[in-house]
């Protein structure tokens, strides 16, 4: 089956729906399909290559930062995106296409169904679906709202990645259908090493802004100057100037170390040296970092909101805070902190889930039953 991805994020662009189009696509060659990916040409990255198999071809569109996009630079992949994917659809003939994002990669694939028949999943990934961090997104949704009723009425299925995001797709849409297929993680990428479990070794990875809550991570953190312990944050954004700020007021900068950006077997060195895994976040669609750190071994402390709950049981992998609550946070790093055999014990389980439930081969073998009935629908 030849299968055409379509997603402006692609590895080293963007975040976790990028590396998730990136593993998706792996793993659909590994079983036998033949994969392209149309996604945004940036700096020096060539313009067409193979990757584990899988063609990659980039194309001209506005494009300012590796890690994030905003509305113009949308729009510019949507317009250059419609111009290059109608030859290349013409003539690589794909079965079926996966839209990363509603928009703006629905949108593309919404022109290339209407023109030549071709069918297309929409996989929404949390900033394309309405009422996803409505502080940053609000006034987006408004204005693509209609565009988008018509983006997923024409899809042959949509999919969510967290139940979460299902309930906002059907909050915006009642009448559409929405399917959960839940993120995977490498399980021999991100493996378990043998590590201490005191002190503690905190970490984190993702963009440092507001959605990620490491804020609120500080406020709790700027309690517990009594243990001893060490945060790593790898990555990057526009709150670490604040976030520096905040750990210096709160006399505990030397104990937090920024690595910016880092890339392959960086960040898998980042887990292997930690002992615990926090994630904050005010919203999160299913966080591939949660993943990544659960198959590394690690016990969670995360935010209860949706996709952390589905990946953390608490008293089991790892433990959940209401967002935003700084006390109880505090709380939960206290217990875990001072409770090295718990760590240890919820790590193993941590490994335990997602080995069970949530590698890419089971996520590929989900979206290629639905392409294949896709498929045998156009016969």
């Amino acid at each position: 089956m030849r299968i055409l991805i379509i997603n402006s994020e692609y590895p080293p662009l963007g975040g976790g729906a990028g590396n998730a189009s990136a593993n998706l696509a792996r793993t659909l060659v590994e079983q036998g399909q033949q994969v392209a990916v149309m996604t945004v040409q940036f700096s020096g990255l060539p313009r067409e290559e193979i990757q584990n198999g899988v063609l990659v071809r980039r194309i001209r569109a506005l494009r300012k930062n590796m890690d994030r996009s905003g509305p113009a630079e949308q729009l510019s992949f949507i317009l250059s995106g419609g111009l290059h994917a109608l030859p290349f659809v013409r003539s690589w003939k794909p079965d079926a296409i996966i839209a990363f994002f509603g928009m703006p990669s629905g949108a593309i694939t919404w022109l290339t169904r209407w023109i030549f028949g071709v069918p297309y999943i929409v996989s929404l990934r949390g900033g394309d679906v309405p009422g996803f961090r409505p502080y940053d997104f609000g006034t987006y949704h408004r204005l693509i709202g209609p565009f988008l009723r018509r983006i997923w009425r024409r899809a042959g299925a949509v999919v969510a990645n967290s139940g979460g995001l299902l309930d906002l797709g059907v909050a915006f849409d009642p009448q559409m259908p929405i399917e959960i297929i839940p993120n995977g993680v490498d399980v021999d990428h991100f493996a378990p090493v043998e590590r201490t479990w005191n002190p503690g070794r905190m970490l984190f990875v993702g963009r440092i802004v507001y959605q990620k809550g490491l804020d609120v991570l500080f406020q709790a953190l700027g309690g517990l100057l009594d243990l001893e312990w060490q945060l790593t944050l790898v990555g990057d954004g526009n709150q670490r100037p604040h976030l520096e700020a905040q750990a210096r007021a709160l006399g505990m900068l030397d104990r937090i170390h920024f690595t910016g950006w880092l890339t392959g077997e960086a960040v898998v060195e980042q887990y292997q040296r930690a002992n615990l895994y926090v994630a904050p976040s005010r919203h999160e669609g299913m966080p591939n970092v949660v993943l990544e750190a659960m198959a590394s071994g690690l016990p969670v402390i995360a935010s209860q909101i949706a996709g952390n709950e589905e990946l953390v049981t608490p008293g089991f992998n790892g433990m959940l805070v209401p967002s935003g609550d700084a006390a109880a946070l505090q709380s939960s790093l206290r217990e875990m902190l001072t409770s090295p055999e718990r760590q240890q014990s919820m790590g193993a389980a941590s490994r335990q889930r997602v080995v069970a439930s949530y590698t890419w081969d089971v996520t590929a073998q989900q979206y290629l039953e639905i392409l294949k009935n896709l498929e045998a629908g156009k016969k």
